[in-house]
């Protein structure tokens, strides 16, 4: 069996709690064979993460793999992998193939998926839900830092604080309101 992105021959490996995989040596990306995956994740309480698990996480120190903007074919099968985009401020992508249902990791990715609590449940990464998430995620911490790179940090948390305060409140969007009356017929 070969690495689906540089061709080198896969060996035997084992990641994390004693998943085993075939080992790229040249790139040390990981192919997970679907059964493999299976019988691994039937030993383990599946953990689903919370949004902010992932959001707490967005700026984990992770470079990508540069063979990571390559879609590859399937070790086992040759049929193309789906990606699924893993959201961080330096996004990765995680392939899984739909037909044996394979799942490749390169350099780092599992480790990053153990991080975010994603490992024991990796086909929800594929599906239309958790990627409209994932991007509704993106674009909350963008904004949040957009927030803190505008105001400075201190000002920021006190505009997260107190907007999390009124979206608790019943009359919040009131209140909202009010401030932006306020900026408006201030600014003029």
């Amino acid at each position: 069996m070969y690495c689906p992105k540089c061709r080198s021959e896969l060996v035997n490996g084992i990641i994390g709690d004693l998943l085993l995989t075939k080992h790229c040596p040249k790139c040390e990306g990981e192919w997970i064979s679907g059964r493999n995956y299976q019988g691994w994740r039937s030993e383990r309480p599946a953990v689903v993460p919370s949004r902010e698990t992932i959001a707490q996480n967005y700026h984990l120190p992770y470079t990508p793999s540069p063979l990571d903007a390559k879609a590859a074919p399937c070790p086992e099968c040759s049929t193309m992998m789906a990606r699924g985009k893993i959201a961080l401020k330096q996004p990765f992508y995680v392939e899984h193939c739909l037909t044996c249902g394979g799942i490749w990791c390169d350099r780092g990715e599992w480790d990053v998926l153990e991080q975010l609590q994603l490992h024991t449940n990796i086909p929800q990464i594929f599906s239309s839900g958790w990627q409209a998430q994932a991007r509704a995620s993106h674009l909350n911490a963008l904004e949040r830092q957009a927030v803190i790179d505008k105001v400075g940090v201190e000002m920021a948390q006190r505009v997260f604080d107190l907007a999390e305060v009124l979206v608790q409140h019943p009359n919040g969007d009131f209140a909202a309101a009010y401030l932006m009356r306020r900026f408006d017929r201030d600014r003029s």
